[in-house]
């Protein structure tokens, strides 16, 4: 019973980390890192700018331009990406693999649990190996926020190419929503990997129970007689 407890309270801290690594995902694939307000330049530059991890869009009025959303994707061999893009970049997919690979190490070890196939030490082994991985993955996502805090905080900017239409630092700039997305699933991964119960299998223990006290006289006897042949012997 003890055993499937544990098992049990493993399996919930597996669904929030689950939620946390969906929102990783998800908050990996927005744009709205951080948010530029360019007032001054003249159009199709004046508007507002989502900067991402992976793309940037830019938002012009309706009758600027016949598209008034425009995203341009980044590729690894784009060299104006500065390094305070590049880096969260590879702190995020590091912590997706990171991620994944305590995923599948947890789906086995609790597979191993409720299939009843353990061995000594085995179990505790495969739950320690997600936990670390699931703490690394969070502290990872946590350092690319702290790492695009620190660039609005500085008012960094970006040389876009030219076809892009986006000066290299806005008027002004702002956090944006996406990043309490990643602040969440950092918090669920860090959640489900510092909480998680160390698993370990219970020692096959045996109970005797303990004889009462004989007050009988019939017992007392026998206790005497015991204790002569014990002599004797």
């Amino acid at each position: 019973m003890v055993l499937f407890d544990k098992a049990n309270c493993l399996a919930v801290s597996f669904a929030l980390n689950i939620v946390g690594w969906i929102f990783a995902m998800v908050s990996m694939g927005l744009p709205n890192w951080r948010t530029w307000y360019i007032e001054s330049s003249p159009a199709p530059s004046w508007g507002l700018v989502s900067v991402g991890m992976w793309k940037v869009c830019s938002y012009q009025p309706s009758g600027l331009q016949t598209r008034p959303i425009v995203c341009h994707r980044y590729t690894y061999s784009d060299t104006y990406l500065p390094l305070h893009i590049r880096f969260p970049q590879h702190l995020l997919l590091v912590a997706f693999l990171l991620s994944l690979l305590g995923k599948g190490l947890m789906v086995l070890a609790l597979r191993r649990v409720y299939m009843g196939q353990l061995q000594k030490d085995t179990p505790g082994n495969l739950f320690l190996a997600p936990r670390i991985l699931s703490i690394i993955a969070g502290a990872f996502i946590a350092i690319a926020v702290l790492c695009n805090y620190h660039a609005v905080l500085n008012e960094e900017g970006i040389d876009f190419p030219p076809s892009f239409h986006i000066p290299y630092r806005p008027d002004r700039q702002e956090i944006g929503s996406t990043v309490y997305l990643a602040i969440l699933a950092a918090l669920l991964m860090l959640f489900s990997g510092l909480f998680t119960i160390s698993f370990q299998q219970p020692p096959n223990s045996q109970m005797y129970p303990q004889s009462p006290k004989c007050k009988v006289p019939s017992c007392i006897s026998l206790q005497i007689h015991d204790e002569q042949f014990m002599e004797v012997k």
